[in-house]
């Protein structure tokens, strides 16, 4: 084989290849199979080869799916997520997601493991050699890709299919919410693709975490606390992301009842991947800031938010009420019965 080219293809593919590209080079069956039996290349997916014995890293599980999916197929769903930085590799041998034209013949493969007792042991921990492909066809292929070196659903593209992907409307609004946050992108974004790309199931949820990102909500927490604290109990819809300056710089607090009437702020704190003494600092300021101008604040985490809802619309209602606002609440279905 012709070495250039071959090196060439090696480094596009991160050292994988499909049996059609090795023919093209040169090897034969006869060889291709002696490679494989000797354990010297390492069969990954139907038609997919590895020229190495070694564990596979994540880029070359990456390019196996993407050359078992044909010519066409992209990264989508939760594996674009984890390329766009919108979710964590918790799992790196996890399956991977791609996204095909719709009569494209791939199907779902699962987990491609060493043959026990092969020419070349290895440890039980690196038996696995590729997590699998899950498989998803698109009439819209066309308009959802995106041509990166391993292509890929678009930043929309990726929030509303992990979005549709889930097991019911609230986790469906939840993880809208959280993608669309994580991965930075702008709600007109969003809107313009629900218009040309209405979803099969959860649209009207969707739609409603849409309006929610519009009105400032900007995570899942704050997307909880606006649906199971304000929404389902009644309170004022509290503003969103309100600036305040303090100490000359502009800080945001989570949410603001002073449209309302009411100098109420409740700040909610997730998890932070900032720095966390600057994180401390800037809550600091805003304690002082907030005591300075005479303001309650109450403050809430994902725990007793997402647990204790209820608990939380008690609080909450106290100090608005005591505040001046006329209460206007109601219990929900899951509220204790006095």
């Amino acid at each position: 084989m012709e070495h250039d080219s071959w090196q060439a293809l090696l480094d596009a593919q991160d050292g994988v290849v499909t049996s059609a590209q090795l023919r093209a080079h040169g090897v034969s069956a006869t060889a291709l199979r002696h490679r494989g039996v000797t354990g010297q290349w390492l069969r990954v997916l139907p038609r997919v080869i590895a020229v190495t014995n070694g564990p596979l890293t994540r880029p070359m599980a990456l390019s196996a799916a993407l050359l078992y999916g044909g010519g066409r197929a992209i990264l989508s769903h939760r594996t674009a997520a984890e390329e766009w930085g919108m979710l964590r590799v918790d799992d790196p041998s996890a399956p991977v997601h791609i996204t095909v034209p719709y009569k494209c013949s791939a199907v779902n493969q699962g987990p491609t493991v060493r043959t026990p007792g092969g020419p070349r042991p290895t440890s039980v921990g690196n038996a696995l050699v590729h997590g699998g492909v899950v498989v998803h066809r698109s009439r819209a292929f066309e308009h959802i890709s995106v041509p990166f070196r391993r292509p890929r659903t678009s930043l929309a593209d990726t929030v509303l299919d992990l979005a549709v992907s889930e097991d019911s409307p609230r986790e469906a609004a939840l993880r809208f919410v959280e993608a669309a946050t994580n991965g930075k992108v702008h709600v007109e974004v969003l809107r313009r693709k629900l218009e040309v790309r209405r979803p099969h199931r959860y649209a009207t949820d969707i739609a409603d975490a849409v309006m929610m990102l519009g009105d400032g909500v900007q995570s899942a927490l704050e997307h909880r606390y606006a649906l199971d604290v304000e929404r389902s109990h009644g309170l004022p819809n509290g503003k969103r992301q309100m600036p305040h300056v303090v100490d000359g710089r502009i800080l945001y607090e989570d949410v603001d009842y002073s449209p309302s009437g009411v100098p109420l702020i409740v700040r909610l704190d997730g998890p932070h991947y900032h720095n966390a003494h600057q994180s401390r600092f800037r809550d600091r300021r805003r304690d002082n800031a907030a005591e300075l101008a005479d303001r309650p604040r109450l403050v809430y985490g994902w725990d007793e938010t997402t647990r204790d809802p209820c608990g939380v619309f008690e609080e909450v209602r106290r100090v608005l009420v005591r505040e001046g606002w006329t209460d206007t609440s109601r219990r929900c279905p899951a509220c204790p019965r006095e």
